[in-house]
């Protein structure tokens, strides 16, 4: 066995009714995008619960985020995110919409064509936007 040493400052929150507490976690004068795929957190009222617990703040919707999400659409996020200078991401969904915000987290800020933080193995992101996650 080798030895090692993990830090991973996540902080989890589980349980019912925990959405409401978002308020406690998501900065308070943050100017927030919330990323969704389709139209389950809405129908399963997750979407609703997100917007009571950030009401009273900038927040800004980007729905349809697609399975597997294209290129395309994730950049359409990261124009929202320029033109609307806002700094803070929550992803409301499952994989798909946490693995594409962790993509958009990286490509506002970077330097060069987006498409190296895919493409290229050790493309070098030197910051990231903050993000939370309501996993549905």
């Amino acid at each position: 066995m080798q030895n090692f040493e993990f830090y991973n400052p996540t902080r989890i929150i589980f349980g019912k009714d925990t959405i409401a507490q978002l308020a406690d976690h998501v900065p308070a004068k943050a100017r927030v995008l919330v990323l969704y795929g389709g139209s389950s957190a809405e129908k399963n009222g997750t979407l609703a619960e997100v917007r009571a617990a950030l009401a009273g703040r900038v927040v800004h919707e980007f729905g349809g985020i697609e399975p597997n999400p294209t290129y395309e659409t994730l950049m359409r996020a990261v124009e929202t995110i320029r033109r609307e200078k806002l700094d803070f991401l929550l992803a409301v969904g499952g994989g798909s919409v946490i693995d594409g915000t962790k993509f958009v987290a990286a490509a506002v800020d970077y330097e060069g064509d987006a498409w190296d933080i895919l493409r290229t193995h050790g493309a070098s992101v030197a910051r990231a936007m903050p993000f939370g996650t309501v996993l549905t």
